[in-house]
């Protein structure tokens, strides 16, 4: 599966979750997902339990999964936040 997400897309939700979220140590949970950012703010960090999304410097980002379906499922997860908050 190739993923392509939109950068604002991705930061969006990130914001989205440290707004509405619950704080959990030194991130946020909102709708299944944890959003933490490094020590300097240039690297944010997604996930939850089978996905794992890096975000940084210059847009780039990675994806750390092992099946396409909870790749799906975390998507799933994103656009959910997207549109209920």
């Amino acid at each position: 599966m190739k993923n392509e997400m939109d950068s604002k897309f991705i930061l969006s939700i990130f914001e989205k979750i440290r707004e509405n979220g619950e704080k959990k140590g030194e991130g946020y949970f909102l709708g299944g997902i944890t959003a933490i950012s490094d020590y300097d703010g240039y690297t944010i960090f997604m996930e939850d339990q089978l996905v794992k999304l890096r975000f940084g410097f210059h847009n780039q980002y990675h994806f750390d999964y092992e099946k396409d379906e909870h790749m799906e499922q975390f998507e799933k997860k994103l656009n959910a936040i997207n549109t209920d908050y």
